[in-house]
């Protein structure tokens, strides 16, 4: 066993330290991605009669569609325009053909990561979907503002249909106005002439911000929605007709540009719409959305997804999709507000291109069951302009006095005019450099600011942790104090920094740090979420000190649930069942096996590795709450009830991610844990009760599998278990009989120098 644990500590500083030498693997994809799909989609399966492409542009990344000599269309990716992220955190890559009069002529999904939302579903449907938007007329998209045409949802795809959707239709017409196809020009519409008043009041009374246009309402019965479906001509949804009285209320929305200074101080309170300040990113909005009635306009889609896919806000030809992050709850200041069940702040990113002065809408979604898997769906709109009292007028620019420069052809540069303008370049690329790390640095410091309580607590809880591992020898002198103590700490755990925050560490982040490492490291992307940031720089000081036992043994939510789950199987009178040590010591291995196997397939694919690390149940049961797919569910709860008859079952055996901790711990500097000579020869009192069975039959402890419970500790000053502390007791009260001089308690100071204590190792 100590030879094979070598073996993987050197070959995981192998991989690490190598990790570099393969960057044509393991580099992250940047920029266009047009020229890796060019050559594996033919142009004939893009578009039927077509016989090659040509060069990919050099100001866009789109490459004509050649028939001959004839450019007969202009392909392009959908990822290389707008934002596709789908269902699965990955983009959606989609090529698209669009003719020179604007209309697509063929659409073809090549690649997704949707594995989560395609359980059950034939990639056949999806495919189908994509290349039902062939004929698609963008101009008249553009005068729609991109909802001329019907959204095909499949059942139980409905955020990437949506994602697709959205993707297909922007791409497409950034691409037509870009090259001015169909007549649409991408300075066709006029510049700004209004701008938000960061000066201009809102009314503190409902009915007076409803009536001047402050609140825009969506108010729909259950007689007009059962029109609305009638309309469809679908006799199973006639069949499914909503049976309530047909005046009460389906839902009821409301909505306000609440990032309007005037608006959100007036709706949210002062002390909210500072919180929504630190929240925003500079050249972000907010709208907030207020609702009420038989129907949710968040549904519970984006639990399992990440984004709502009921609403989406609509802007000429732009539109956007709220995921998670995008969202807060919230609560409405004003005294006379309706009693919602629903109020919710969602971000307009800045990226979107929204302009706050001209009119959007949110547009709902409304589905009725028709069949077991089977849906029919329907729009309605909610519209909204922000009254002219929060705008005010730009001022004109100013006619220059200047006469116009004649307009010469400079002849090339050579020499040291050549190089001044080689340097000037340099220059500028290097500034740009620098204001997007600028901006990259103020984006995360809005995040950590806007997540002080969480990052507080954090440090507090890793603060009475490490109180209690360097005050161990006093905590452990009381069984009782460490039991509740434990119980407590990992109930925090579990319910704060899991359930509530999400915290929870995983595999794929040792592989995302591998991967950054071979392409070109950035803390950026590690510094954006702040409860997962600190925890990581915990771990790696905890290695060095304690091993990997201080967060599997304390940290880790999921490690946490198993351990709860069990102390109230054990109170219920479920079996505990101790596999016999021969068996148990040839399991151990089985984690370094599955983490060795992800690290290796993560150096070919990252993608792939991600899919693969669903062995980690970490997402099922702690980030999505079990709302998940049945087999995902299934094999979070069969571990767990495993856990119930084998105390850390998945700990023990399967986790990589304990694995991958394990295989660095090896390096500790510190043995915390105090021994005496006779553990393991004759005692076996510790070995016996230690739930994890990480104490050998010899009596060392494995710091591989030890999660520093503390439980050996509390032993070791055991007045009634320990047979050492037991003797030593005798000794004393044999002394005290007799009337001679008596030796110091047998605690742990007078322990500390018995000649029978052997300091730990392995």
């Amino acid at each position: 066993m100590r030879l094979m644990i070598w073996v993987l500590n050197i070959f995981f500083v192998l991989l690490v330290g190598f990790a570099g030498s393969f960057p044509a693997v393991a580099q992250i994809r940047q920029g266009p991605v047009l020229s890796t799909y060019l050559e594996q989609v033919p142009a004939a399966e893009l578009l039927p009669g077509a016989d090659g492409y040509g060069p990919v542009r050099d100001d866009l990344p789109v490459a004509p569609v050649l028939s001959g000599a004839n450019t007969v269309g202009y392909a392009f990716i959908t990822s290389d325009f707008v934002g596709t992220t789908g269902y699965s955190g990955k983009p959606i890559h989609t090529m698209v053909a669009v003719s020179p009069d604007a209309k697509v002529l063929g659409v073809r999904l090549v690649k997704h990561s949707e594995p989560i939302v395609l359980v059950g579903i034939p990639e056949s449907k999806m495919l189908a979907v994509a290349e039902g938007y062939t004929g698609l007329d963008l101009v008249a998209e553009a005068e729609a503002g991109g909802s001329a045409h019907e959204l095909n949802i499949v059942s139980g795809a409905t955020v990437t249909v949506m994602v697709i959707d959205d993707s297909i239709v922007r791409s497409s017409l950034k691409v037509a106005r870009a090259l001015g196809l169909g007549g649409l020009s991408a300075g066709q519409e006029s510049g700004a002439t209004a701008e938000v008043d960061p000066d201009a009041t809102a009314a503190d009374d409902w009915s007076v911000l409803e009536g001047d246009g402050t609140l825009r309402k969506l108010e729909l019965t259950v007689a007009e929605v059962n029109e609305a479906f009638a309309a469809l001509g679908d006799p199973r949804s006639d069949a499914r007709a909503l049976t309530e009285p047909p005046e009460t209320t389906f839902i009821e929305m409301q909505t306000a540009l609440v990032s309007v200074p005037g608006i959100g101080r007036t709706l949210l309170g002062q002390a909210e719409y500072a919180n929504l300040e630190s929240w925003l990113a500079e050249g972000d909005h907010a709208i907030l959305i207020a609702g009420r009635g038989l129907y949710s306009f968040k549904g519970s889609g984006y639990v399992r997804g990440g984004i709502f896919d009921r609403i989406h806000l609509i802007q000429d030809d732009m539109s956007v999709r709220f995921r998670d992050r995008m969202h807060r709850r919230a609560q409405l200041a004003v005294q006379d507000a309706p009693s919602f069940s629903e109020v919710d702040l969602f971000r307009i990113p800045a990226d979107s291109g929204f302009d706050p002065t001209k009119p959007f809408r949110i547009q709902l979604l409304v589905h009725r069951d028709v069949a077991a898997i089977e849906k029919v769906f329907t729009t309605f709109d909610l519209s909204y302009q922000l009254p002219d009292k929060y705008l005010r007028a730009l001022p004109a620019e100013a006619p220059s006095d200047a006469p116009e420069a004649e307009v010469t052809t400079a002849p090339a540069t050579t020499g040291t005019e050549g190089q001044s303008a080689e340097a000037g370049a340099g220059d500028a690329a290097l500034l740009a450099q620098q204001d997007e790390a600028t901006a990259q640095a103020a984006l995360w410091k809005r995040i950590w600011e806007g997540k002080k309580l969480e990052v507080i607590v954090l440090v507090a809880m890793l603060s009475v942790l490490t109180a209690a591992f360097f005050f161990q020898e006093w905590l452990s002198r009381s069984e009782r104090a460490v039991f509740w103590f434990r119980m407590s700490f990992l109930s925090v755990t579990l319910f704060v920094l899991g359930w509530m925050w999400n915290a929870q560490l995983s595999v794929v982040n040792i592989m995302a740090l591998a991967n950054s490492l071979a392409s070109g490291f950035s803390w950026q992307a590690f510094l954006l979420d702040p409860l997962t940031f600190i925890l990581w720089f915990a771990v790696a000081a905890a290695l060095i000190f304690w091993g990997r036992g201080a967060y599997c043994g304390w940290l880790c939510p999921f490690g946490a649930l198993q351990e709860l789950l069990n102390q109230i199987g054990r109170r219920l009178g479920i079996p505990q069942f101790r596999l016999p040590w021969g068996l148990h010591e040839r399991l151990w291995p089985v984690k370094y096996m599955i983490f060795l196997g992800l690290f290796g397939v993560s150096l070919a694919s990252l993608e792939q590795a991600e899919h693969l690390a669903e062995v980690e149940p970490f997402k099922t049961a702690i980030v999505l709450n079990f709302v998940r797919a049945w087999p995902f569910v299934s094999y979070a709860a069969a571990l767990l009830i495993a856990g119930l008859f084998v105390e850390r079952f998945y700990c023990r055996y399967l986790c990589p991610l304990g694995a991958a901790l394990a295989i660095p711990a090896r390096i500790r500097m510190f043995d915390w844990l105090k021994r005496y000579n006779e553990c393991g020869n004759p005692c076996q009192t510790c070995g016996n009760e230690c739930f994890v069975q990480a104490i050998h039959p010899t009596g060392e402890i494995n710091p591989n599998e030890c999660l520093n419970c503390m439980h050996c500790q509390v032993l070791y000053h055991s007045h009634t278990k320990c047979p050492v502390v037991i003797k030593s007791d005798k000794r004393r009260a044999k002394l005290a009989d007799s009337g001679k001089p008596q030796p110091a308690p047998a605690a742990r100071e007078g322990l500390s120098n018995h000649p029978n204590i052997k300091p730990q190792g392995v």
